[in-house]
């Protein structure tokens, strides 16, 4: 039944755009009317909370946040202004629509100066409503879909910066998803340039020590002094330069994460020292006595075969089980070489916006010369690449002419003229002789590997409409 309060004037249906999982608390004295706006949300879609009053409307705001507030001002309890109150302290992102008699226009106006997001008179029209929370809920909305978006992309290509589609990239995502809300130490193995720190870091910033430091500290680049200072500190005349005091990594990571960068290479007596903080906890200042209490997260890194390093006895054995609660292995880029086209992408987009410079897309010889490139630096090397051709462009598209010294036009190497590159690949010398069709099925094949799949920057690549891409796939059975 509708309340007197409460005009139906349109038809139920569902405004455009609604997001389904929006939250809606209606807190009104009358429980009918109450119901009644919520049964004319709840047709829209919209999750829909009813209060019978003020103090039942106080206990639902205190059980959850909700997106969207709309609230008597006039209740016998506790009054719409202050509803509001409390629903900005819950979440200052609710949304609270205010609905007010005719006496009362004055105190909407003062919820309005509070933070209100609007006022409603009564009688109060279902239509008037169910635009009111529409508007109130489209910031929120937004919010949503960025996050769905967000969580897609991750789910396709990445965690947090960690970019790639391949099979090895995606069980690496997984396995950093899983592990990253835990508190357990890390050991990432991999090349140099392969984007240790990278993974280091999207540990830390989805993990619950996100709002913490994350502290990076390469062991191998300092002499076993500095280090032991750089890691625990060191108080006034621990030594010859040491005037002041100084707070090391551990203490300036406190709550967060330590990042050390090529820990292989840690001398022995440090080793020892960073076993013992691994055990109790806590660091002494170099020069002092007076032990220091630590919250830290260890994340290691190394290019080393740390196995090898404990059986030839320049690692710990004990320090490298410590270390290696959870163990992650990064693939080189030639392992992963389906994921340059989307790196190429990743890239492209990001030193664009970095340099200034606008960058509409890169040509097909030249995605070709960096795809059989072989890339002994990594990931690392790419972006250097990528990050040269930005800057020396004048054009807007990355082409051949924009290529760094090591991918000159001329070397046989990005040429692609050497037969022996990545497995699969093919030399121009090799398909000499052979009929225009079959030179087209590989090419078409090994493209699609390459692109991992996919089929647009396959097409994008071979400078052929996607039409006739498929037609191609289908003609030499590619599927």
């Amino acid at each position: 039944m509708m309340s007197t309060n409460l005009i139906e004037n349109s038809p139920s249906g569902s405004i455009d755009g609604i997001a389904r999982s929006v939250r809606v608390l209606v807190v009104d004295n009358d429980i009918v009317h109450a119901r009644t706006m919520g049964e004319g949300l709840e047709r829209l879609g919209y999750k829909v909370t009813v209060a019978g009053g003020g103090n039942e409307g106080a206990e639902q705001l205190d059980a959850g946040p909700f997106d969207v507030v709309v609230t008597d001002l006039m209740m016998n309890d506790i009054g719409g202004l202050e509803i509001l109150k409390l629903a900005k302290q819950s979440s200052v992102e609710t949304e609270v629509i205010v609905v007010t008699g005719h006496g009362t226009v004055p105190s909407a106006v003062e919820a309005m100066q509070q933070g209100a997001f609007t006022y409603l008179q009564k009688p109060l029209e279902l239509t008037q409503l169910r635009v009111a929370v529409e508007k109130a809920s489209a910031g929120v909305r937004l919010r949503l879909q960025n996050l769905e978006l967000n969580r897609r992309l991750d789910e396709r290509f990445g965690f947090e910066g960690v970019v790639g589609s391949s099979t090895q990239m995606r069980a690496v995502i997984e396995r950093l998803k899983r592990i990253s809300p835990t508190d357990a130490t890390v050991l990432i193995q991999g090349a140099t340039g392969t984007g240790k720190e990278l993974v280091a870091q999207a540990i830390h910033q989805n993990s619950p020590r996100k709002k913490k430091p994350f502290v990076a500290l390469n062991c191998a680049a300092l002499s076993e002094n500095i280090l032991e200072s750089e890691l625990f500190g060191h108080i006034k005349g621990a030594f010859t330069d040491a005037s002041s005091d100084r707070v090391g990594k551990f203490e300036y990571a406190d709550g967060g994460t330590l990042f050390l960068d090529e820990v292989g290479d840690m001398p022995m007596a440090t080793q020892i020292k960073l076993l013992r903080v691994l055990e109790s906890g806590e660091i002494t200042r170099v020069g002092s006595n007076q032990p220091v209490r630590v919250n830290v997260r260890i994340l290691s890194a190394t290019n080393r075969n740390l196995e090898d390093a404990t059986e030839g006895g320049s690692f710990r054995n004990d320090l490298y089980h410590r270390l290696k609660v959870v163990t992650i292995v990064i693939p080189s880029l030639q392992e992963r070489s389906v994921d340059i086209p989307l790196l190429i992408e990743h890239f492209m987009k990001q030193l664009s916006r970095r340099h200034q410079k606008t960058i509409k897309s890169m040509s097909r010889n030249a995605r070709l010369k960096l795809l059989a490139f072989p890339w002994p630096g990594n990931v690392r090397q790419l972006r250097n690449v990528i990050e040269s051709m930005v800057v020396v462009d004048c054009d807007e598209t990355l082409d051949v002419d924009d290529l760094p010294l090591e991918l000159e036009p001329d070397s046989e190497i990005a040429s692609g003229i050497s037969p022996e590159g990545a497995e699969g690949s093919y030399g121009i010398a090799s398909l000499v002789g052979h009929p225009l069709h079959e030179i087209e099925k590989i090419f078409i094949g090994e493209t699609l590997k390459l692109a991992g799949g996919n089929r647009e920057q396959t097409a994008e690549m071979l400078g052929i409409g996607e039409r006739t891409l498929y037609r191609k796939i289908k003609e030499y059975k590619l599927h």
